[in-house]
């Protein structure tokens, strides 16, 4: 049968093995001396073996209790962190964190799920949009970090990754074989104008069937297979399919994912969330 260790006697044995005794002991851990005395006989008890020996008027550990006191260490270590992570009031508070609609799936929500099990009291709210209005408002100074994705980013941008532009549309669908090729796109889609010239390039012609301000917009009329659109390779949500269009329509180029972190940002949550972004990107 599994049995826990009390934590409040591994502090009071850890406190005996760096004062040499229990009365020192017992002040460190502000406990009465008898109380330390009760939690190490406890101890012992519970797992049949000798923590502590008397020599003269002060004690020492046995061999077994200086290999507990080295796992209590960590132990406690780790307890503190914990509580002072989960309780501190410098980890309260508010980040904005600013991410395109088409990079948000699938990496953001699980970087956001591993952040709030590191800071509980930290509330991050995200702001989905594209990628010049998140840098008006960061310029601003009204989001504390932003992803962007565009070919040419600005000085002070760390970038996370570079992939290429892929076709979607709906499961299974046709559109992608009419012509003029039916399209639906953001008004303020940063890729939109570079997919135009490859069209133009290869001499096929197109129409923009969707020109909207909402990306629901858009997924609505790819879905229904109504038009076709483009995303990053990694970034299709379930709904959409890769298009395996043989070579009938133009290869993409390929656009950077960038980060910008205001210089001089101390907030260590603010930091930590960078760090899980960069991290995920990483390893996708």
């Amino acid at each position: 049968m599994l049995r826990n260790l009390d934590l409040t006697a591994l502090r009071s044995l850890v406190a005996i093995s760096d004062t040499g005794g229990v009365t020192k002991a017992a002040n460190r851990v502000h406990l009465t001396q008898s109380a330390v005395s009760m939690q190490i006989k406890r101890l012992e008890d519970s797992l049949g073996l000798t923590l502590i020996e008397k020599n003269g008027r002060s004690v020492e550990l046995t061999a077994s209790g200086h290999q507990l006191a080295g796992y209590a260490r960590k132990m406690l270590a780790l307890n503190d962190e914990v509580l002072g992570r989960l309780l501190a009031t410098e980890y309260e508070g508010e980040i904005i964190l600013g991410v395109p609609h088409d990079i948000v799936y699938p990496t953001i929500p699980e970087v956001l799920r591993a952040f709030n099990a590191a800071f509980p009291r930290m509330k991050v709210q995200l702001l989905s949009s594209f990628t010049r209005t998140l840098k008006e408002q960061y310029v601003k100074g009204e989001i504390d970090l932003i992803l962007t994705t565009e070919p040419e980013p600005d000085n002070g941008a760390e970038p996370l990754a570079e992939k290429p532009l892929i076709w979607v549309g709906a499961p299974n669908g046709t559109a992608w074989r009419k012509r003029p090729l039916p399209m639906a796109f953001e008004t303020r889609c940063m890729f939109r104008p570079e997919i135009v010239r490859r069209l133009d390039a290869a001499g096929i012609p197109w129409d923009l069937s969707v020109d909207a301000e909402s990306t629901r917009s858009v997924e609505a009329a790819v879905s229904a297979d109504l038009a076709v659109h483009a995303l990053l390779e990694g970034t299709c949500p379930p709904y959409f399919e890769i298009i395996d269009h043989g070579g009938a329509l133009p290869a993409l180029s390929s656009l950077g994912i960038h980060m910008y972190l205001r210089r001089g940002e101390e907030r260590l949550p603010v930091l930590e969330l960078a760090g899980m972004v960069r991290d995920a990107f990483d390893a996708g």
